[in-house]
């Protein structure tokens, strides 16, 4: 299994099915570092797509009511090799995995509340992109044009894809109004 890649740079792989194994992995860590938390943890995510060529890195969104008592346990995350990122509360928290000391990130753990935009645009745009071909496809090829245009410059890919996500969300929320579950 592939999984990784150096902080900054961008490299798209094949979907592979030992990504979700990893993502269950994680999420079961997860359980374990937040007991007693009442969080909903999903594997999220291009690679929790199976129709799209993806970066190695895996994606975990973590609902939480309480920021707060995330950030409190992050001592016993570090006990699983999650690691505190960033922190911009009252929106986002960051946590990772992997090496460390050679800048290399197997997975991106956000924390988000519960019901927030953040946390049903995840679950949107994995749901949609999962349900539909078309659109998995086309921002499949977004990411791979600006993936051979800017390997070693993974901000400025993110950001130009920026319009593209924004347009897939923007889909996927009129999706899920017709499919709520």
């Amino acid at each position: 299994m592939s999984i990784g890649m150096k902080r900054g740079t961008v490299c798209l792989e094949e979907h592979q099915d030992a990504w979700e194994q990893s993502a269950i992995e994680t999420i079961a860590e997860l359980h374990k570092a937040l007991s007693g938390l009442d969080a909903d943890i999903q594997h999220v995510g291009s690679t929790s797509v199976k129709a799209v060529k993806a970066k190695p890195i895996i994606d975990i969104a973590v609902a939480a009511d309480d920021l707060d008592e995330v950030v409190a346990r992050s001592s016993r995350l570090a006990e699983y090799g999650i690691i505190f990122r960033f922190d911009e509360r009252p929106v986002h928290l960051l946590y990772v995995k992997g090496d460390l000391e050679r800048d290399t990130r197997t997975h991106h753990i956000h924390v988000v509340r519960k019901g927030s935009g953040e946390w049903i645009n995840y679950l949107n745009f994995r749901d949609y992109l999962n349900a539909d071909m078309n659109a998995a496809r086309r921002y499949e090829a977004v990411k791979l044009e600006l993936a051979e245009l800017y390997p070693d410059d993974r901000e400025l890919y993110t950001e130009k894809k920026s319009g593209t996500v924004a347009r897939l969300l923007q889909e996927a929320a009129k999706w899920r109004e017709k499919n709520p579950n």
